[in-house]
């Protein structure tokens, strides 16, 4: 048997202010068992408590209001619990990402004193399947993955093959006003068979310091830094885009190997 309660009394045994009743109600989320038509007073009825106390841990672990009406209105396990581990998975992404963050800052605050190791290199012409793009750097992992995603597929409908490791031309105006070209490219001898957006190219020869990052891409403005810094106190730095190698795996998301290539005016082999 079940009991009607005023929003008092619900917010009471559910935890859930007057004001969040309210804003579940106009969501959908939880609509009261009868509404007053002439006061308009909101009554719930005893068999919603368990329901309010759901919502609000899930709320408190951030699931979102669609999801959790997904949640609600099944009956499939397997739909339900694949929602709660998509959100859960998220959780673990983030919690990922923040510890990194804080090894980065622990880092800061006691910096290794170590020297970046510095190599210079002449990098030649070379011919690749590429795909160019203005991007917004907000969009930069996302477009980068679609586009690595377009060229291999591309390279390996065509029957061919890579002839070294893949590879991003950045512009400077990418991370100076948030919008810049960018390229990504996997090096190859094939002439024939490039589709949609892939071109085949010659990415140029240019003159480069490098330094190897490794970790993820979004721990890479530390070796930029150090880098840059090198640059400019030690050689003459010119205009140009940024070159990355992908030495293992291609990605900006995973841990990885890249070097980073700063474009460079040298006088001498030395």
């Amino acid at each position: 048997m079940t009991a009607e309660l005023t929003i008092g009394e619900f917010s009471v045994m559910t935890q859930l202010s007057k004001k969040a009743l309210r804003h579940y109600h106009e969501l959908g989320l939880l609509e009261p068992a009868h509404i007053d038509r002439f006061n308009g007073y909101r009554r719930y009825d005893t068999q919603q408590v368990s329901i309010a106390h759901i919502i609000r841990r899930f709320r408190n672990l951030g699931l979102s209001v669609p999801d959790i009406k997904a949640v609600l209105a099944t009956d499939d396990v397997v739909k339900r619990n694949a929602i709660i581990a998509s959100h859960l998975q998220q959780m673990e992404d983030q919690l990922l990402d923040t510890q990194r963050a804080v090894a980065a800052l622990r880092e800061l605050l006691a910096p290794n004193t170590t020297a970046l190791p510095v190599s210079f290199r002449s990098v030649p012409v070379v011919p690749a399947w590429a795909i160019t793009d203005l991007v917004n750097l907000g969009d930069i992992d996302a477009w980068f993955s679609d586009a690595f995603r377009e060229l291999r597929s591309g390279l390996s409908s065509a029957g061919n093959v890579a002839s070294g490791p893949s590879g991003g031309l950045y512009a400077q105006e990418l991370f100076s006003d948030e919008l810049g070209e960018v390229t990504v490219f996997i090096p190859t001898q094939a002439v024939l068979g490039a589709t949609g957006r892939v071109r085949v190219v010659e990415i140029p020869a240019a003159e480069v310091a490098v330094a190897v990052h490794r970790g993820t891409h979004a721990e890479a403005d530390r070796t930029y830094g150090a880098l840059g810094t090198y640059v400019t106190e030690r050689l003459l730095s010119i205009d140009g885009p940024v070159r990355e190698n992908y030495l293992e795996p291609d990605g900006h998301t995973g841990e990885a190997v890249t070097e980073i290539c700063w474009p460079v005016f040298r006088t001498s082999t030395g």
